[in-house]
């Protein structure tokens, strides 16, 4: 069954060329290891210490992607391995994903998170603070990190307009940022926002990226 699902999600994804991050946190190895037969490659995790723990026995070429709220005294054990960290939320933070990258002799790819939602519980940057960000001294001296792209999560919420409003504006963030700081940056190309429940929805306005889970592999 979870390998019909997982055929549908991308015969969806297909057509624009969109990556599907499998949202694999709480899930067993041997959930991961189905998934991976059938060639899926890159998988979300929220928490550090599970993510740390699956990098150790799963396949090397497994891209693992952080997609929680990240605490900076958790970054230096994923910084050896991540793909990406979507979840760059402040300055402090985005230092020490650089800082441990230059350990590691690696390069990490990062996500802004914008706070697009209307709950207060949402992690990320308004337009203003992620502005001053990219005009800091700090973040033009930043040589082991790599910002790819943008992150939102939507307000949870049956109303699908409500939803498709705040993918458009995350879309709008994408574009101004790309205009105003990544012009001659191909690099910065990434719109991560959708998940199970409104993944057609943020393809339909724009995403690159949707994060799907519950989905996937079945409700927690």
């Amino acid at each position: 069954m979870a390998n019909i699902i997982l055929e549908e999600v991308r015969e969806k994804l297909k057509p624009q060329n969109v990556t599907l991050v499998a949202v694999s946190k709480t899930k067993p190895n041997e959930a991961i290891l189905e998934m991976y037969k059938e060639g899926q490659r890159v998988f979300g995790e929220n928490r550090v210490q599970e993510v740390a723990a699956k990098y150790e026995v799963l396949p090397k070429d497994i891209q693992w992607h952080v997609i929680g709220h990240l605490q900076t005294n958790k970054v230096k054990y994923i910084a050896p391995f991540v793909s990406m960290i979507h979840s760059i939320d402040s300055l402090k933070l985005l230092k020490e994903v650089n800082k441990q990258a230059k350990r590691n002799d690696r390069t990490i790819d990062c996500l802004l998170q914008m706070h697009i939602a209307e709950e207060d519980t949402k992690f990320g940057f308004s337009n203003s603070e992620v502005t001053e960000l990219l005009k800091s001294d700090a973040y033009q001296g930043f040589e082991n990190i790599r910002i790819v792209g943008v992150m939102g999560m939507a307000t949870f919420t049956d109303d699908k307009e409500h939803v498709r409003q705040e993918f458009k504006t995350l879309r709008y963030v994408f574009e101004n940022l790309k205009l105003g700081f990544f012009q001659n940056n191909d690099t910065f190309s990434e719109v991560s926002m959708g998940m199970s429940g409104d993944f057609e929805v943020a393809i339909e306005e724009g995403s690159t990226m949707v994060r799907i889970g519950s989905l996937l592999f079945g409700k927690r």
